[in-house]
């Protein structure tokens, strides 16, 4: 028999495949079962959309009627409704784990704690407590609940949340080949390049440095994922610029050159590409890491050479690469 570890470490896989794709919101995983059964893993996907709890309920109910559904499951308040219009009991005998508290305001949502109240779980397993002061409360709302379980890696799943509420969270992305090789072009498979772009749409500033601007002439757009292309500051000490560069002729793009970081201490997440020495300027500053593994062996010279002590958080499998999400704890 599996035990309330088990699932709720399902839940928090689930929640890492959209870390930072939910911006500003955390990320947030939720897994029903009844009986023993599994009867749906869902993650919260984007800000604005239905939340983890709601699309984990959703696709219960689907696999409880064996019937499919006529709506969008992302529309928050159809699929309330929707949820709130079945019978009296249908999800009495399930239990939910959800790896964050949920939350007991309405705004762009209704309130899921409200939800899951009035549809009345056998029971709700909840990793850990929302830290915000006024989206916070939902389990007072709730009966039968079990709090803790697996907290701490609840806790690592939501520090970039906690992070862009006080200032930037600086994520710094490099892709590299199996023996730390930076350069020669393309290196990570297209689903990697397909996340980098969901990376690039969600973020409010793309940092880059001057000398890799200058090296690559990038675009820097999110064509890849069909968003929109994110405002560039790039961090140079000479100000002057090829103007044909790709990145320059981007409609509607704010790009800014500049050699201060204090934008950094503003509330807001910050996606940083660029090559060593972007990597030594925000030595300092950055907060994590997301590296794409690729399995490939290069000759090229290129790499980051910098000592940086890094701690491990997650790990993912693409399609070819393997994607590996760290902090970054300094020198």
């Amino acid at each position: 028999m599996f035990d309330d570890a088990f699932w709720m470490r399902l839940a928090l896989h689930k929640a890492w495949e959209y870390q930072g794709l939910t911006y500003p919101n955390p990320a947030v995983g939720a897994v029903v079962i009844k009986n023993g059964r599994l009867l749906s893993l869902q993650a919260h996907q984007k800000a604005g959309t239905s939340h983890a709890e709601v699309l984990a309920l959703i696709e219960a109910y689907c696999s409880l009627s064996s019937s499919s559904i006529f709506f969008d499951p992302l529309d928050a308040s159809f699929s309330h409704d929707f949820l709130l219009s079945l019978d009296n009991g249908f999800f009495n005998e399930c239990t939910m784990y959800v790896t964050l508290e949920p939350c007991s305001h309405h705004g762009k949502t209704p309130s899921c704690a409200t939800l899951l109240a009035k549809l009345s779980l056998k029971r709700v397993v909840i990793a850990t407590s929302d830290p915000i002061k006024g989206h916070d409360g939902g389990m007072r709302l709730l009966s039968n609940v079990t709090f803790g379980v697996l907290q701490s890696e609840a806790e690592i799943l939501i520090e970039p949340f906690k992070i862009w509420q006080k200032k930037a969270f600086v994520l710094f992305k490099l892709a590299q080949t199996s023996n730390g090789r930076i350069g020669g072009g393309y290196l990570s498979a297209t689903d990697s390049l397909y996340h980098v772009h969901q990376l690039r749409g969600v973020c409010d500033r793309l940092l880059i440095g001057g000398n890799t601007v200058r090296a690559d002439r990038p675009t820097l757009d999110c064509r890849f994922a069909g968003e929109l292309a994110p405002d560039v500051t790039i961090y140079s000490r000479q100000k002057t610029f090829d103007l044909t560069i790709p990145l320059f002729g981007v409609p509607n793009r704010d790009v800014i050159i500049t050699d201060e970081l204090d934008f950094l201490e503003i509330p807001s997440f910050v996606l940083v590409e660029g090559g060593e020495g972007m990597l030594r300027v925000l030595a300092q500053r950055l907060d994590w890491l997301l590296l794409y593994q690729t399995p490939k062996l290069s000759t090229n010279p290129l790499s980051y050479n910098i000592d940086m002590n890094l701690q491990f958080l997650h790990h993912q499998y693409g399609k070819r690469d393997i994607l590996i999400w760290s902090k970054n704890l300094g020198h």
